[in-house]
């Protein structure tokens, strides 16, 4: 079966009326992970429904021939759950998506994030604290995701990309789709330097229910979530609840007692959230986080070239450490990596040429090393060696 045959089943999958994440998921299961022998079952069962029967009868071929369409052009991807590069952390969420629409880098949402959301009305200085917060994250090698929403979601995601860092916006539409439509130069941004993601195919447009479903995978992408705005009503209340019921970090900024954006995020902080006032405070809380998430990359992608790098003896473990001028205390992998790195920056598609490995594999090496204090990550998928202390 070819890979335009593959892509099309499972289009054709993800577009079954009443069908949803959970549903494919299930199926998927009943069929060994097979696409192919799913959409046989499918084909098979009836319980569905007339619509989902009708479609799985006779799609609709314009409709898929437009969506091979956008998956053809460069930068676009559609990851599948049954890829090694599928992000794990999805996997332990409720209703976990059965395929991601990205655009952009898919390699973005294997690094840990952290979600920056907020009140769409933010005050002056809620859309400066998000800034701040998100700039310091990026340093602390921390990826920043949001929801492309006005406000504190818009302002995370372009403080990210004014530090040079990484930035994933998950979408309430297709990922043809900008909602609202004046962040589409923002959008471009994000994906020139992260990802657009979206559970819905494209030409899917926004609706109510979408947000509560695209807030599910905000939550379930990143280690933590930071609300630094929010009414007692706000939608980053629902996104808050959710990372907490993921066993997820929730940090929230307090405000003044007369702001009523300060509510919700005082109601989160009563009911068991981390009151915070710095993003450094925050980079230490997550380092083991962070690092558990890259072993478990390394070790779901497998094979040699995913050993681990120790950390340098004396050096602090979490990211930003400063590394010795010698790389003595890593293993062979992880040396050999280094070597090939070089000390100029290297975008991560070179690094592939040099190393002969995947890009998925190179990322879990790459997490690692940058946790450690080994490298840092820049604009553009690029790294780079960090200098010795000596140098600095």
């Amino acid at each position: 079966m070819g890979e335009t045959e593959v892509l099309r089943a499972w289009l054709v999958a993800l577009r079954t009326p009443g069908l949803g994440p959970g549903g494919l998921r299930d199926w998927l299961e009943r069929a060994n992970h097979d696409i192919r022998a799913t959409l046989a079952l499918l084909r098979r069962r009836a319980a569905l429904g007339d619509a989902a029967a009708a479609w799985l009868r006779r799609p609709d071929q314009g409709r898929l021939a437009a969506d091979l369409d956008w998956l053809a052009a460069p930068g676009h991807r559609l990851l599948c759950c049954t890829d090694e590069d599928f992000p794990p952390q999805l996997e332990h969420i409720p209703q976990p998506p059965a395929a991601l629409f990205v655009r952009g880098d898919a390699g973005a949402l294997l690094y840990p994030q952290v979600a920056v959301v907020g009140a769409r009305a933010a005050s002056a200085s809620g859309l400066v604290h998000a800034g701040t917060f998100a700039r310091a994250l990026v340093r602390g090698g921390f990826t920043i995701t949001s929801g492309l929403a006005d406000g504190i979601d818009a302002a995370a995601h372009a403080a990210a990309l004014e530090a040079g860092g990484r930035t994933v916006a998950v979408m309430g539409t297709g990922p043809d789709l900008v909602y609202p439509g004046k962040h589409h130069a923002l959008a471009g941004c994000i994906a020139g330097s992260g990802a657009l993601v979206s559970e819905f195919p494209p030409g899917t447009a926004a609706r109510p229910d979408h947000f509560p479903r695209r807030n599910r995978l905000i939550a379930g992408l990143a280690l933590a979530t930071l609300v630094v705005e929010a009414g007692l009503r706000s939608g980053s209340l629902i996104t808050a609840r959710l990372a907490a019921e993921q066993g997820r970090e929730v940090f929230a900024v307090p405000g003044s007692i007369h702001h009523e954006l300060a509510r919700g995020c005082h109601r989160l902080i009563r009911d068991g959230a981390r009151l915070v006032e710095d993003g450094e405070e925050m980079i230490g809380i997550l380092a083991p986080a962070a690092r558990m998430l890259g072993a478990e990359l390394a070790a779901r992608l497998g094979g040699p070239a995913a050993a681990l790098p120790a950390a340098p003896a004396g050096a602090d473990a979490g990211p930003g450490a400063e590394p010795p001028p010698a790389a003595s205390g890593i293993d062979a992998g992880a040396r050999r990596l280094l070597d090939r790195l070089g000390h100029d920056p290297v975008g991560l598609d070179e690094l592939a040429l040099r190393t002969g490995l995947s890009t998925a594999v190179l990322g879990a090496q790459l997490l690692m090393l940058e946790l450690d204090g080994w490298i840092e990550s820049l604009a553009g998928n690029r790294y780079r060696r960090r200098p010795p202390p000596a140098s600095r």
